[in-house]
C-alpha cells in the first residue's frame, strides 16, 4: 500500500479509503483514478487474511459433501454454488468426505477453525441427516438434504409435485393404467414420488392399484426385472412412471423384448434427466429434471443472507425450501 501511495502521489490513508471504498470519504474522482491506475500498474492486491481479521469475515464458504463430487450431477450442483458465491465476491472451498464420518468431522472442524463465513452441507441424493455438532458451530445450509429435527435451513427437490406433474401428463395423454417402478430404498424421494403419483390419480378419480406399483433396485437391471413382471400381470398398465432414468432404461429393454412400441403401446417417464441416458434412448425419454444447479445457487444465496443478517430474527421459522422440478418432454409419451 505504501508503494501504491508513493506511485499515486497520495497518502497511504487515501489509498486505503479508495480501495476499501470507504463511505463519506471525500476524495476527488481524479485522485481515485490515479490510485486505481497505480494499483493496476503495480499489481497490488490487499492482504485477504488481514482484511478478514479487521472485518471479522474471510469471504470464504465451506462446501462439504458426502460423495457429491463423484456423482453424475455433481458438476451442476457445485457450479450453481460456486457461481452464487463468486457473484458475491466469495470463495468456495470444496471438501469431499467420501461418506466417511471421521473425514467429515475433521473437515468441518478444519473449516470452522479457518473461520469460514458459513458452510453448505451437500448430500449425493435427497436424504434426512442428523447435523453434527461442528455443523451447528457455524451458519449452515443443507443442500439436497433435510435435518431430522428441522433445525437447519435446507433446499431439496419437490419430489411430490414432480411426480404429480409427470403422472398427470400421462393421464392427460389418455393412460388410465399407469404403473410405478419405485426405488426399494427408503428415502424422501421414494416416499415423495409415490405420494405425488397417488395424488395425481386421485385428482383424476383413477383408482390406485397396488398391484402395478413395484419396488426395485434403482439401476437398469432392477427396472428391467420390475417392468417384465408388470407386463405379465392380468391387467397390465399402458404407462410407467420410473423412479429414475436408469430404471426407465431397463424398462425400455423389457418392453422392446416383447415387441411393445414406445410410445405407441407404452408410455415411459423417468426422473433425473440424466444426460447420458434420457436424450440418448430411442425414442428420447421424457423425464423430470432435478434442479441441481438451482439448488446449489439457492443454498449459497440463502447462506449469505443469513450471514449478512438480512434475514428475519431467530423467531422466524427455519426455511425448508422445496424446489420445483421441470418436466422435460421428449418422445416417450
Amino acid at each position: 500500500m505504501r508503494d501504491v501511495a508513493r506511485a499515486a502521489g497520495v497518502s497511504q490513508t487515501t489509498v486505503s479509503f479508495v480501495i476499501n471504498d470507504v463511505p463519506d470519504a471525500h476524495i476527488a474522482q481524479a485522485t481515485r483514478e490515479r490510485v486505481w491506475a497505480a494499483v493496476e500498474r503495480l499489481g497490488y492486491r490487499p492482504n485477504a487474511i488481514a482484511r478478514g481479521l479487521r472485518r471479522d469475515t474471510t469471504d470464504t464458504i465451506g462446501f462439504v459433501s458426502d460423495a457429491v463430487a463423484t456423482t453424475p450431477f455433481a458438476g451442476q450442483m457445485i457450479q450453481g454454488a460456486q457461481d452464487a458465491a463468486w457473484e458475491q465476491g466469495k470463495l468456495l472451498l470444496l471438501v469431499n468426505t467420501g461418506g466417511d464420518p471421521a473425514v467429515e468431522a475433521r473437515a468441518l472442524a478444519t473449516l470452522v477453525d479457518r473461520r469460514v463465513d458459513g458452510i453448505v452441507y451437500a448430500t449425493m441424493y435427497h436424504r434426512v441427516v442428523t447435523p453434527s455438532r461442528q455443523l451447528r458451530e457455524v451458519t449452515a445450509v443443507l443442500l439436497d438434504a433435510e435435518a431430522a429435527d428441522g433445525s437447519l435451513p435446507s433446499v431439496v427437490p419437490d419430489e411430490e409435485s414432480a411426480a404429480f406433474t409427470a403422472t398427470s401428463i400421462m393421464l392427460g395423454a389418455g393412460h388410465q393404467r399407469i404403473g410405478f417402478l419405485n426405488s426399494a430404498d427408503a428415502s424422501p424421494a421414494a416416499s415423495g414420488r409415490l405420494a405425488g403419483y397417488r395424488r395425481a390419480l386421485e385428482a383424476r378419480v383413477v383408482p390406485f392399484d397396488e398391484s402395478i406399483v413395484r419396488s426395485c433396485r434403482a439401476v437398469q437391471g432392477g427396472g428391467y426385472d420390475a417392468a417384465r413382471a408388470l407386463i405379465g400381470v392380468e391387467d397390465p398398465p399402458t404407462a410407467l412412471l420410473c423412479f429414475n432414468d436408469q430404471i426407465a432404461m431397463g424398462a425400455y429393454q423389457a418392453l422392446l423384448e416383447r415387441n411393445l412400441k414406445i410410445p405407441g403401446d407404452f408410455a415411459v417417464v423417468g426422473f433425473d434427466d440424466h444426460e447420458l441416458i434420457a436424450p440418448c434412448l430411442r425414442p428420447g425419454l421424457s423425464t423430470v429434471a432435478l434442479p441441481h444447479y438451482e439448488m446449489g445457487w439457492w443454498a449459497v444465496e440463502h447462506l449469505l443472507e443469513l450471514i449478512e443478517g438480512s434475514m428475519p430474527d431467530r423467531r422466524t421459522p427455519v426455511v425448508q425450501h422445496r424446489m420445483r422440478c421441470p418436466y422435460v418432454a421428449r418422445q416417450s409419451v
